[in-house]
């Protein structure tokens, strides 16, 4: 019997605040994931289905993508991962006739954590022009009625194909081929809009967009900087890496705006002693203001040319431009950098010693450093210290840049870009004899743009949250709805499915913990994790509905269905039997040959990357190249703040698991924003009262996210935080990272009016 789902909407605008909690991943965790997992599952399917969580022999987790070490713990999932496999894996369905009591507008009205709880859909849905609500429509149906409106377009450019990055490499390089074969680089991915400013920073620098490191390199680290980051409930898996690193005597700095819990006392649930006891990880926290971390790290870079802590020998042989790179850092200003950072003198001095104090240094970041303006210059900045002290390609050291969705790597590796190489292509088409398209296409905001213009007119989306996940959030909407089809590939409602096009397709797939058989017998697929590991997943689960099909299925039948008899891609033999897809793979992706045999060991195999294994950087310049772009940081005018977006702990990407920030004393709601107390007093921000944030951009259009709860909270000074994706719709289209035109999400004016 399928468990019901809660019938009504919460009220999300009345949060309750207590003090912040310390990380208590321990026994409060444990009930608290245990009970969520049991009240989506029952008790017995909930054990069995957790207990392959991240195993050798099981499934990879939906959620993060942190790596797991060769020797697995019994629970090898955060309390986040169980939240997400207990989703997947509910008991709760979502059948037509929910759909027939629910019309759009029903459902546009509700809250994205509501959408969320109503458990799996079940049979594809198809939403005609005109109607009111979705119904239910067969599978060849469903195929048809996507290749009536790709056929119909001008130019297949007219097409939108993006990826989720919880997509496998099976499903995401059919994904890809088929949309090549049909004739567009239109692939837009999530990559867009968190770590595509890690991967141009780093492609420019290393000749790779990958982190360097390895799990074992974490653990024997000397110092490891956590920049921009919050582990504790982003990537809490981590937390466990950071401790048996302090345990092997590394050093931790935390340069983040908000003190993290996670980061001040981690309790390790792994452990008796650790659930009791718990470990204080952070050595230096940095309470930098947003957007000041390049700042922080060229002066830093400074000092360590005029304390001549650098590694001549490595710079000598192994890098380009540190003449140049030199020059702009001997420029750097302390009280600028004061200015920038929020930061004091002795703050600075100190991590400066630790830096120079270690010889194995990792600098790991996220999203507060990917999401600014200057993001791409601030991680260039990050490995110019890293070049200096000759830190890529040894041991313990490297750089790290902690992806989120479990396979956003791995879709990126399988050539889920717009912008493709042009020897990927080349092998692309020598393996199935077609001619890709060379022009580069559009990535999300420009997706979002060519909708807005009139230039796209299909999206079809490959898992994900494409409406709940993207910038400008009335902008984006209103282009969505100019599309002639938007078409998704779903497990579970969001946002997305309430928001179309003329007419809409809802596929309905497997997820990773359901069993895959077909006509072959029963599948495995395949993810990469953050540090480059690619390894098999296996569910073990009956599907939550006869009517599901595979996202490489989907895949597959989409190709049949549009490109016909023309296509030679035996698209029938990859459906059924996921092997065919990775003999493909290993004869087009460098780092994936005898894929079939290498990921059929236990814990799978690592990918080849020149920096890290011979200090050979594929640049244009054949070494590491420094950089030397000029200082930026966010100028907020007076009476106004600069306004991050993130995550509660109670979420994970537009996924809402429940109401409540335990780690930030937040619970019963969302709308919440975290305001430093003394600019609360200057501003008349009373603790508790209610405002309506504004955001102020150049273009001069006001962009409002009402009825937000003040909450007094020690973020640095100029600076406030508030959940996405409500509001999103405060960050505008055009603010986006140069270079990697990532939204600018962490770069937020705002001022505040009265409720």
């Amino acid at each position: 019997m399928a468990a019901k789902p809660p019938a009504g909407d919460p009220v999300q605008d009345a949060p309750q605040v207590a003090p912040p909690q310390h990380a208590a991943a321990g026994l409060p965790a444990i009930g608290h994931t245990l009970k969520v997992a049991q009240e989506q599952m029952g008790l017995v399917r909930a054990t069995r289905t957790l207990l392959k969580v991240n195993q050798k022999d099981g499934f990879d987790c939906p959620g993060c993508a942190w790596p797991e070490g060769d020797k697995r713990h019994t629970a090898e999932f955060c309390e986040n991962g169980a939240k997400a496999v207990a989703e997947e894996a509910t008991l709760r369905r979502v059948t037509p006739e929910f759909f027939a009591a629910h019309p759009l507008a029903d459902l546009a009205g509700r809250s994205g954590y509501w959408l969320g709880q109503q458990g799996r859909i079940t049979r594809p849905m198809y939403l005609p022009e005109g109607g009111d609500r979705y119904e239910p429509v067969d599978w060849e149906r469903a195929f048809e009625i996507i290749a009536e409106e790709l056929r119909a377009l001008d130019s297949p450019d007219e097409a939108l194909f993006y990826t989720s990055g919880r997509t496998s490499n099976e499903a995401a390089f059919l994904f890809q081929l088929f949309a090549r074969e049909f004739g567009t680089n239109n692939l837009p991915d999530c990559s867009n809009m968190c770590h595509e400013s890690s991967g141009s920073a780093l492609t420019e620098t290393i000749g790779i967009g990958k982190g360097s490191v390895s799990l074992e390199d974490l653990h024997q680290a000397d110092l490891i900087i956590v920049a921009g980051q919050n582990p504790g409930t982003n990537h809490p898996r981590m937390l466990s890496a950071l401790e048996k690193a302090k345990e092997a005597g590394a050093k931790i700095i935390s340069v983040n705006p908000l003190p993290e819990a996670g980061m001040e006392r981690f309790k390790n649930p792994q452990t008796p002693l650790g659930m009791l006891k718990g470990t204080a990880l952070n050595d230096l926290f940095l309470q930098i203001r947003i957007g000041g971390d390049q700042a922080l790290f060229r002066l830093l870079n400074k000092l360590l040319l005029e304390a001549g802590a650098t590694d001549g020998a490595f710079i000598r042989d192994h890098t380009h431009g540190y003449e140049e790179f030199a020059a702009a850092a001997a420029e750097a200003d302390w009280d600028e950098t004061l200015k920038a950072t929020g930061l004091t003198r002795p703050e600075i001095e100190r991590a400066l010693a630790m830096v120079v104090a270690s010889k194995r240094t990792i600098v790991c970041w996220a999203m507060g450093l990917t999401q600014h303006k200057h993001s791409v210059a601030t991680i260039r900045e990050v490995v110019n210290l890293l070049l200096l002290r000759g830190a890529i390609g040894r041991p313990g050291a490297g750089v790290c840049p902690v992806r989120g969705h479990s396979n956003v790597q791995g879709d990126r590796t399988m050539g889920i870009f717009e912008r493709p190489a042009p020897a990927f292509l080349d092998a692309l088409d020598r393996e199935f004899d077609i001619t890709s398209p060379r022009a580069h296409g559009y990535d999300v905001v420009r997706s979002i743009e060519a909708l807005r213009d009139g230039k796209a007119k299909v999206l079809f989306a490959m898992g994900g949250n494409f409406v709940g996940a993207t910038p400008d959030t009335e902008v984006t909407e209103a282009a969505i709805r100019r599309a002639s089809l938007t078409v998704h590939v779903s497990t579970k409602l969001n946002r997305s499915h309430a928001v179309t096009g003329r007419r809409a397709l809802i596929l309905p797939t497997l997820g990773r913990t359901d069993k895959d058989v077909q006509a072959g017998g029963k599948q495995f697929v395949t993810v990469e994790d953050s540090m480059g590991m690619v390894h098999a997943s296996r569910g073990n689960l009956a599907p939550a509905s006869p009517h599901l099909l595979s996202e490489p299925a989907i895949v597959a039948r989409l190709a049949r269905a549009v490109l016909g008899s023309a296509s030679r891609t035996p698209w029938e033999e990859f459906e059924a039997d996921y092997a065919t897809i990775r003999d493909r793979i290993s004869r087009v992706v460098p780092g994936f040959e005898d894929f079939n045999v290498r990921v059929a060991r236990p814990g799978g195999f690592r990918l080849p990357h020149a920096p890290r294994d011979e200090r050979r950087f594929p640049t244009k310049t054949g070494k590491a190249n420094f950089t030397a772009a000029p200082v930026e940081y966010p100028r907020v005018p007076e009476g106004r703040l600069l306004l991050q977006t993130l995550r509660s702990h109670d979420q994970y990407n537009t996924t809402i698991y429940g109401l409540d920030d335990r780690y930030r004393g937040i619970t019963g709601g969302r709308r919440v924003v975290m305001v430093n107390p003394e600019d609360a007093a200057e501003l008349g921000l009373a603790d508790g009262s209610y405002t309506d944030l504004v955001g102020e951009w150049k273009d001069g259009v006001e962009r409002r996210a009402p009825g937000f709860r003040v909450v007094h909270y020690p973020t640095a000074r100029g600076c406030a935080a508030a959940y996405y994706p409500e509001t999103n719709v405060l960050v505008p289209l055009d603010s986006t990272a140069d270079t990697s035109n990532t939204p600018a999400s962490k770069s937020v004016v705002v001022r505040f009016e009265p409720a």
